[in-house]
């Protein structure tokens, strides 16, 4: 039996099913309780429950399942086995269905809060915890650099990772001229930030566990001080190179800042990076860069869809404006 307010769509859920194969487990057994759908994010369907008097959250694929999202949540549930017990924050696998389709597995609720959607107090009136809790996403982040590749045998393809970056995003930038209507990409010094980041690319690298996607909007805080309580939405981690992650971070940071007053400076960010990893920073310039010109383009595609009538011209126009914001904040670093 499952106890819900009957407006809440949890009709992705099969109960019955849920239910044989957590007995299987041995989890513990009991009626569903308390069954809502966990809000973020658009890919993927969370939804939280009590069973047994334990508290849970499933992630599992949309009801009408994408060409990748089953291999999507399996790479996410060995991601969060391998990083149990490593110091990394993040949520915690309790059991996963990687077997048979649709893949899903269910993990122990996170007990923090999503910064960019609004502050609890006493962050929200405490100027030094936020900007402690700015420096907490750099700690959080250089303990996931700190993580041994080998946690993930045969993840990823590190080899050529660098070399390979400016070539598929630059790829990816010409696909979006197949959309009718689409100008073409009017953004000023794309070459000359392409040609930059070839020729300053990073000799050498040592490869690590990548978040893939780290920014704000994926740390869940803790309610009880600064700390990062959980990294989140693991979909995009390889192995890679971890410093752009630290890039993605520096070149999001702006947008943080207009929806957490008080954080510290991107460059504080680095420092408290570099203070807590032995990886060489010199070249901290081209990653943050590269995050730029990957983001942006990225950006793009929604903008080359809306001009093509597949997305809405708002969102579009608004995102043009970001890709061209990322581009200017590039320009900001190569002249360092």
């Amino acid at each position: 039996m499952t106890t819900t307010p009957a407006h809440i769509d949890v009709s992705a859920i099969d109960f019955d099913v849920l239910g044989a194969w957590m007995d299987a487990e041995g989890l513990p057994e009991g009626p569903f309780e308390n069954a809502r759908p966990v809000l973020g994010g658009t890919q993927n369907v969370m939804v939280a429950f009590e069973r047994g008097g334990v508290p849970y959250v499933l992630r599992r694929p949309p009801l009408h399942v994408r060409a990748k999202s089953n291999e999507v949540l399996r790479r996410e549930a060995r991601v969060l086995a391998a990083l149990e017990g490593t110091g990394v924050p993040a949520p915690r696998l309790v059991a996963a269905q990687t077997t048979d389709e649709p893949v899903f597995y269910l993990m122990e609720p996170v007990d923090g809060f999503n910064a960019t959607t609004g502050l609890p107090e006493p962050h929200a009136s405490d100027p030094a915890m936020r900007q402690r809790m700015g420096l907490e996403a750099a700690v959080a982040l250089a303990a996931l650099g700190r993580v041994s590749p080998d946690v993930l045998p045969g993840f990823g393809r590190p080899e050529g990772f660098l070399e390979r970056q400016v070539p598929r995003w630059t790829s990816e930038l010409e696909s979006y001229g197949k959309l009718e209507g689409y100008p073409g990409p009017e953004i000023p010094l794309l070459r000359e930030t392409a040609e930059w980041l070839e020729r300053n690319r990073p000799r050498t690298f040592t490869p690590g566990v990548m978040h893939g996607d780290y920014h704000m909007a994926n740390l869940m805080f803790s309610h009880a001080g600064p700390w990062v309580a959980a990294i989140v939405d693991w979909e995009m981690c390889t192995i890679g190179d971890p410093l752009l992650d630290l890039g993605w971070l520096v070149a999001t940071w702006p947008s943080s800042q207009l929806q957490v007053p008080g954080l510290p400076a991107a460059e504080e960010l680095v420092d408290c990076y570099a203070e807590l990893s032995e990886r060489d920073l010199s070249s901290v310039d081209w990653y943050v860069v590269m995050a730029c010109f990957k983001l942006g383009i990225v950006l793009e595609g929604t903008h080359a869809r809306a001009c093509a009538g597949k997305a809405p011209k708002d969102i579009g126009d608004l995102l043009h404006q970001t890709t061209l914001d990322l581009f200017a904040r590039a320009q900001t670093w190569i002249s360092r």
